[in-house]
């Protein structure tokens, strides 16, 4: 399973990250490359516990039948809809944003599965913290790949 807790695959996001640039192009969605970066800092402030959220209605209805396919391997799908805890709609300064995804990051995996796994995903709800590392893997990879880095 590919996870962020691996040395070797949390670097290789950090590299993606490192090389991203502000006027990178996005291949899909409405986010502009500092607001992503804003984005996937706040569903990792889920995973930290700086974030506190409770399992979504929604995902108390849908996650039972998502859930094989959510935390599988297959990358998440463009355009996927997103929690509105996490919507940024403002503007957001690039390398600030961009510090603090990587510092979230180095947070979440010095921490470890353990910690993790003490948070609710505000869809899936209680997850393993294996679990969350796949799934903020998937997702920094999901918006990574959205800005072709």
């Amino acid at each position: 399973m590919t996870t962020l807790f691996d040395p070797a695959v949390r670097q290789g996001i950090l590299d993606r990250l490192a090389n991203l640039t502000p006027d990178a192009p996005r291949q899909w969605g409405k986010m502009s490359a500092e607001q992503m970066l804003a984005h996937c800092s706040r569903a990792m402030e889920a995973g930290t516990g700086d974030l506190p959220l409770r399992q979504s209605f929604i995902g108390k209805v849908f996650a039972p039948f998502a859930r094989k396919t959510f935390l599988s391997e297959k990358p998440f799908s463009r355009n996927s809809p997103t929690d509105p805890h996490f919507v940024v709609r403002d503007e957001k300064d690039f390398a600030k944003e961009k510090a603090h995804l990587t510092a979230l990051i180095g947070r979440f995996c010095q921490a470890g599965p353990a910690e993790a796994g003490k948070h609710p995903h505000s869809f899936l709800g209680k997850i393993s913290g294996d679990d969350w590392g796949l799934v903020m893997y998937k997702h920094l990879d999901h918006h990574l790949r959205q800005f072709g880095a």
